[in-house]
């Protein structure tokens, strides 16, 4: 909505200003050159960049319309199934802790967080890191070197449609002269017309350096730092689980552990420790139900 509503007041105080100045709105009507423009600056995004990146740019333009950041609720949820998992470690025998992390989808912890349980990518962190300390050999040091080095490869992954997007943003102001070249060809093929229709050639041309700049800075752009903003907070995510599986590791209680990982969300985001007890006792009282 953030997007739109943005998106909606910049073409509005563009316009309006042309438009106040005197300006005729059906000479920025060029749809040809919106073609040219556009269509070359996906061209060269499909040129550039792999089939995967171009979808998930797609969907990362999505998210970043939705807005689509963990809420309170995913982040009770992370920690919640982290506390269960932990205390399940602390207590129950090996083989029983890896009915839990080697098929999550039928758990009986992992069903009690539908939002975790839905994010396979983060479900599949957890589980794997929980394997590591069942086996025991690992050094705490060790694994959060581990934990840095693919929390890093997963941020590369993530932000490379927003690398690629801004590549395209870099791009337009370029094509938006190609444009207007194109335009000013086409006036010179012209040139013994009458000079109304001769301006109006000319304005038109200098439409495609106006289209060009305006999509780089005033939406492309944009987009792409909201695509950023998105992946950054989701990938916050991965950061909790480390934090706390790491001061489990080090020898805190599964409840002191969650203290670690609730401190890395931020100051806005970040449910109240009240909030988190609330949320790890209504789970246990729903898995002893369950029981």
């Amino acid at each position: 909505m953030g997007i739109l509503i943005g998106l909606v007041v910049t073409l509005g105080c563009v316009i309006g200003g042309y438009m106040a100045m005197g300006g005729h709105v059906d000479v920025l009507f060029q749809p040809w050159e919106f073609v040219i423009i556009c269509g070359a600056a996906f061209g060269t995004f499909l040129v550039a960049n792999p089939m995967s990146t171009v979808k998930d740019a797609g969907k990362a333009c999505i998210e970043a319309f939705k807005g689509s950041v963990p809420k309170e609720t995913e982040y009770l949820e992370t920690l919640g199934v982290l506390h269960s998992l932990m205390r399940e470690l602390r207590t129950k025998s090996r083989s029983e802790v890896e009915a839990h992390i080697d098929n999550p989808e039928e758990s009986a912890i992992f069903q009690t967080y539908p939002t975790i349980l839905k994010n396979k990518d983060l479900t599949n962190f957890i589980c794997d890191y929980c394997r590591i300390i069942i086996i025991g050999n690992a050094r705490p040091f060790e694994i959060e070197a581990l934990m840095d080095e693919e929390i890093q490869t997963i941020r590369r992954d993530k932000l490379k449609s927003y690398n690629a997007l801004v590549a395209v943003s870099e791009g337009l102001p370029a094509l938006g002269i190609v444009a207007a070249v194109l335009g000013v060809i086409k006036a010179m093929g012209a040139i013994n017309e009458s000079p109304e229709i001769l301006g109006g050639l000319v304005g038109a041309a200098l439409v495609g350096t106006f289209l060009g700049i305006f999509m780089s800075y005033a939406v492309v752009g944009p987009i792409a730092t909201k695509i950023k903003i998105v992946r950054e907070k989701k990938n916050r995510l991965y950061v909790i689980v480390k934090q706390t599986l790491l001061a489990y590791m080090n020898g805190s209680l599964p409840q002191v552990a969650l203290e670690f990982g609730r401190k890395t969300i931020s100051a806005y985001d970040r449910p109240t420790i009240d909030a988190v007890e609330q949320s790890t006792m209504n789970a246990g009282g729903g898995e002893k139900q369950a029981a």
